[in-house]
């Protein structure tokens, strides 16, 4: 039996973009833009989850995700509380499998779930009583299956749902990037014209999570023409791991500079999962500019997580 879906087709958690059928996806991609206005501030879908409660259960530092998971719930009504790993028993001694167990006996019916070790989430979904909802707010290197739906969505508000006409670049640090793969497996499922990813071999994966896309190292080749730039953070470890030879050399090659956007179509829109590292992977005048759509992916994650938890509890 999977681990994500029950036996009917419907989301028993939501770990992962690998395993999700078109439909499903599409299914997200739609109630998430129907959901957006009130993602905003709307009031009007409180009754949905009434009655409900949603633990955040961060393992690691987080902003966007967190808080957006955090309004999310709220929109649609739910009792929602953010558990702090950094004070609880976990520091005494306590598995991260008492932890959840114990918030479940209190009446916690779903658990959005960060940590820093590839799989942790889903030996926490395995362990979480029938009926209980997990849902992956990012798990080490593996995947971050709502930026993906976010980062989706974002696209087709630019450029429309006919993915096949499309060239996307993913460019940066992918080996490490668990955004990257959710990306990679969403931009499969929804039959993307062309993927090129990009960056220094040293930052590109050897496990075949680049299969079938188009391999650059040169930028310049790489964003010739592209209709979607996706950067990535370079993390700073990085340098200290000897991965990169210097910061100031990274942003020569592969920094996204106006200039360098000039290369992709003329209509190309520039996206960010955060926290960005300017000057590093990308100059401000393109964060900042008019083909930057950094901001509303942000806007976006409410929606789409609002969309993730309807389909789980509603």
């Amino acid at each position: 039996m999977s681990l994500q879906f029950s036996p009917d087709g419907r989301f028993r958690h939501f770990l992962s973009l690998e395993d999700v059928p078109a439909a499903a996806l599409e299914s997200l991609l739609d109630s998430a833009a129907q959901l957006r206005p009130d993602a905003l501030g709307g009031s009007g879908l409180r009754h949905h989850l009434q009655g409900r409660t949603v633990c955040n259960l961060f393992f690691e530092n987080s902003t966007r995700t967190r808080s957006s998971f955090l309004l999310a719930a709220q929109r649609l009504g739910a009792d929602v509380f953010t558990f702090d790993a950094s004070t609880s028993s976990g520091k005494k001694g306590e598995t991260e499998i008492d932890t959840l167990k114990n918030l479940e006996a209190m009446g916690v019916n779903a658990f959005v779930i960060r940590h820093s070790e590839n799989g942790a989430v889903s030996k926490l979904a395995e362990a979480a009583n029938h009926g209980t909802c997990v849902i992956n707010a990012g798990d080490g290197r593996h995947q971050h299956p709502t930026q993906g739906l976010l980062d989706m969505l974002s696209i087709r508000q630019a450029k429309g749902n006919d993915f096949s006409k499309l060239k996307i670049l993913i460019a940066g640090d992918i080996r490490h990037s668990r955004v990257a793969r959710s990306d990679l497996n969403a931009l499969r499922i929804l039959n993307t014209g062309e993927i090129r990813v990009c960056g220094p071999a040293s930052l590109l994966p050897t496990d075949g999570t680049i299969d079938g896309c188009t391999r650059y190292e040169d930028f310049d080749q790489a964003i010739r023409g592209v209709d979607v730039v996706m950067m990535l953070r370079l993390q700073r470890e990085r340098m200290e791991e000897g991965l990169v030879a210097s910061l100031d050399g990274y942003f020569r090659d592969y920094g996204l500079t106006k200039k360098r956007l000039a290369l992709a179509d003329s209509n190309a829109v520039v996206m960010h999962p955060g926290p960005m590292n300017r000057g590093v992977e990308i100059a401000d005048e393109v964060a900042d500019g008019p083909q930057s759509i950094i901001l509303p992916q942000v806007s976006n994650g409410v929606a789409v997580r609002m969309a993730v938890l309807k389909a789980l509890l509603a």
